[in-house]
């Protein structure tokens, strides 16, 4: 078992009680109990609903809410390993040589007291809104998916478990469970509503020079703009840095392919506003963004432009996943079934042409493209980068 280098707890050892570093500023911390560590799961047993975690990379704490069973696509485990890595990459999504392997992943509720710590984004979870005539985006805050391997078990013993809105509306208390708690019928009803926007199937990976870039990309739905249909998909980027030298994300560079045939290009500084430095102490970075077109279905892939601490540069490779709708034949004539309701959320409100904090490849109008971006010409769609 192994914690990232930053991780804000301390573990003596298995029979001790597991530490918490609440951090007043770089100089000055304290320690407290929030809990003990409990056996982890192997691989093909499944964590129950209400088991309290800490996240093995990120450090937070969370709840487990429900599972799922992703395909993971690994191209560290391809047999022929490419040469280099090349500009164009036409025939990258065929993932020619990818066996997907099963792995379970957890839909979970951060802990908000720990997410100005944490290098990831905490509203990584969106849904368009409930109106075929908007492309108003809703994010709920403190929701994330995590890999079993990701998982730290442990049993709480603070006064506040888990301080989210969601807690108490999802999970109700049972001592004679172990986790001591089961999922209320709201949960049930809102895991059954938003199945199609909220489930993870595919896991796309591949390390180069010892960034690991993990993306994993779900369907949004479909909405009708200037007559014509608009496919939404919002993508989960994670990068890792596994070895000992520091690196600094400067560029990213994106293809995005589109049945017809269309290629396009797009490049910028960094990704949703910043330059994240990947080092020992701090060695990952996850954030998540938006792409639309006007196709049911497309693919993605790209590089990141990485510094090295001497200066030097090279290119980290970003696995090609595919763009793929689902249902998109219900979702202009239920528009509701965005929703995340059925329960008040308090959902942030965004929307993605003013989202640039959010986004780092995002369509605002099919019809219109940002001059900021690189594409090729295309009726077919536009990409817009919001990152700035």
């Amino acid at each position: 078992m192994s914690f990232s280098r930053y991780t804000p707890w301390i573990l003596h050892s298995s029979c001790r009680p597991l530490l918490s570093v609440s951090i007043r500023n770089c100089q000055n911390y304290r320690l407290a109990e929030i809990g003990r560590i409990v056996s982890p799961k192997i691989s093909n047993e499944k964590y129950d609903t209400g088991q309290f975690f800490l996240h093995r990379v990120f450090g937070y704490r969370g709840v487990t809410l429900f599972p799922w069973t992703a395909k993971v696509y690994d191209r560290d485990h391809r047999k022929k390993q490419p040469s280099q890595i090349t500009h164009n990459e036409r025939n990258e999504f065929k993932m020619n040589g990818v066996t997907p392997k099963p792995h379970t992943y957890y839909q979970v509720l951060i802990d908000q007291r720990d997410c100005p710590y944490v290098k990831a984004q905490t509203e990584a979870v969106t849904f368009l809104g409930n109106h075929d005539n908007t492309r108003a985006l809703y994010a709920i805050p403190g929701l994330d998916y995590v890999a079993h391997d990701d998982v730290i078990p442990y049993m709480s013993t603070e006064s506040t478990l888990i301080q989210h809105q969601l807690f108490e509306k999802f999970l109700t208390f049972e001592p004679d469970k172990d986790p001591p708690f089961a999922p209320k019928e709201t949960l049930l009803a809102w895991q059954e509503k938003n199945h199609p926007w909220l489930e993870l199937s595919d896991v796309h990976r591949e390390t180069t020079e010892n960034i690991r870039v993990t993306v994993i990309p779900f369907y949004m739905g479909c909405r009708l703009s200037q007559n014509n249909n608009v496919y939404w998909w919002r993508y989960c980027v994670r990068i890792e840095n596994l070895g000992d030298i520091t690196v600094q994300l400067r560029e990213r560079h994106w293809q995005i392919y589109s049945i017809p045939g269309i290629l396009e290009s797009i490049r910028g500084r960094g990704v949703v506003g910043e330059e994240p430095v990947l080092s020992k102490k701090f060695p990952a970075f996850q954030y998540s963004s938006h792409v639309s077109l006007q196709d049911p279905s497309g693919h993605m892939w790209g590089i990141f432009k990485m510094e090295r601490e001497d200066g030097t540069m090279f290119d980290c490779k970003i696995p090609a996943f595919a763009l793929e709708s689902k249902h998109h034949n219900d979702n202009t004539t239920h528009p509701n079934h965005h929703h995340p309701g059925p329960i008040n959320l308090n959902q942030h409100k965004k929307h993605p042409s003013n989202a640039s904090s959010n986004n780092d490849v995002t369509n605002n109008d099919p019809k219109h493209t940002n001059s900021s971006s690189s594409s090729s010409s295309s009726n077919n769609h536009h990409q817009q980068d919001d990152d700035k």
